[in-house]
């Protein structure tokens, strides 16, 4: 009896909190690659190298990086409702006056101020679903919320490809000029909509009643009680979170190589058309939304975190790999689909990890910093990408960098799992509900 009151109270929460989170979600990644189409119309027109594209696609995650974990601690004294409509709304603006760019610097420093507005917002809504699971369920819930991320390349790749080809020399306004006003409006408007839509702690939920708040207080404490981290500072001083993060760099690496460079990888194939690169890019995302739900349930199922998140960051390499050597387009693009696929899986078991063994203020921090080191990747891949292109001439080079970094990455989770295996066995928790 109790664990179907449980049931249904955990269907109420996430019919209210994981679609408006979703959505949130789904814009945030947008903003953040859909230079990776602009740069299509916008290198020619602007005269930027692949160097000049590589480093403003990457100095988004240096502003990111330098203000995340500040803006995580902070989390809890200002509320879910003001940060996340003070982030949304800047880094709308500021997605939005992407359109104005006419030089390198203007490029470099709006780029960058989008990650010092958006800067702790991925942790920060991680931290915000602690509030209201369990860590036995998290993996299904990171699986809906991360969805955001292929829905993004699988929704935004024919979107941003349909308003750059049809929207162009509109009122003199470029493609690409149109993509950053239109893809930038609706982030601000949701965080409008974010201040009056959700509430900064359970306890605040009108939408939830009485006994429904008492035992889903239960749940999170009974969960809390297993977790060996209460404060940021030990946190500072564990390896285990070091290790955690150079592995979560090495899936970043890979997600955001794919997310900036595979539209640019299918032009230099031969495909001019800039709707069918749109459908192409598509693909992939939408078989990383199909793995993603697959692996997590599973993950979910057995209470399995250890090799949900190291195999598949593994194979990811390897696919990678396949995509280089093989002389075949077809297969190559097989490939690339599913090491795509088997780096969101990675990514969105690797989330449900931390909020197993991290509370409080542990948790805000220790989320922030591990998100900050891994998402140097983010301003590394593109660089690495961007240097192969200007050395080489060909992206074959960058490609191969990423698929050995995604297979020492597996090494380094799996060194992370062996550190706690004694003293925290995540990889043989059981769901408590």
């Amino acid at each position: 009896m109790k664990e179907q009151k449980i049931d249904r109270m955990y269907q109420k929460i996430s019919w209210r909190l994981l679609p408006f989170l979703l959505l949130c979600y789904f814009f945030a990644y947008l903003d953040r690659i859909n230079i990776g189409f602009a740069k299509l119309q916008m290198q020619q027109d602007l005269g930027f190298s692949d160097a000049i594209y590589g480093m403003a696609a990457g100095i988004f995650f240096l502003g990111y990086v330098i203000f995340e974990v500040p803006t995580n601690l902070y989390f809890n004294k200002v509320g879910a409702r003001k940060t996340f409509m003070r982030i949304m709304v800047l880094w709308g603006i500021t997605s939005m006056s992407m359109l104005f760019v006419t030089t390198p610097t203007m490029f470099y420093v709006l780029r960058f101020l989008l990650g010092v507005f958006e800067a702790g917002f991925a942790p920060g809504l991680i931290f915000y679903l602690t509030y209201w699971y369990s860590g036995a369920r998290m993996a299904r819930v990171m699986a809906i919320v991360m969805l955001a991320a292929p829905l993004g390349g699988m929704l935004g790749a024919p979107l941003s490809t349909q308003i750059m080809t049809h929207m162009h020399n509109i009122y003199h306004m470029a493609g690409w000029q149109w993509l950053f006003l239109l893809e930038g409006f609706p982030t601000v408007l949701l965080g409008i909509m974010a201040y009056f839509y959700l509430v900064d702690h359970p306890q605040d939920a009108k939408w939830l009643s009485q006994d429904e708040k008492k035992l889903l207080q239960e749940e999170i404490q009974h969960h809390q009680a297993q977790q060996t981290h209460k404060g940021f500072k030990s946190v500072l001083k564990d390896p285990w979170i070091y290790f955690m993060a150079l592995g979560y760099f090495s899936i970043i690496s890979g997600i955001y190589a794919v997310g900036f460079w595979l539209p640019s990888l299918l032009k230099t194939s031969g495909i001019q058309s800039l709707t069918m690169i749109g459908w192409l890019v598509a693909i992939p995302y939408l078989l990383s939304a199909i793995m993603m739900n697959i692996f997590a349930r599973r993950s979910d199922r057995y209470q399995e975190r250890k090799w949900h998140s190291i195999l598949p960051t593994l194979f990811a390499g390897v696919c990678l790999s396949v995509s280089v050597i093989s002389g075949n387009f077809i297969l190559s693009f097989i490939a690339i689909c599913f090491a795509t696929g088997f780096m969101f899986v990675g990514y969105t078991i690797f989330w449900s990890i931390p909020s197993q063994y991290l509370s409080g203020t542990a948790a805000a921090g220790g989320i922030a910093l591990i998100n900050s080191i891994g998402l140097m990747g983010g301003f590394v891949s593109p660089n690495i990408m961007a240097f192969a292109q200007s050395s080489t001439h060909s992206l074959v080079a960058g490609w191969i960098a990423i698929a050995v970094l995604l297979g020492f990455g597996s090494l380094l989770l799996w060194y992370a799992f062996h550190l706690k295996k004694a003293c925290h066995p995540l990889n043989t928790l059981r769901a408590t509900s």
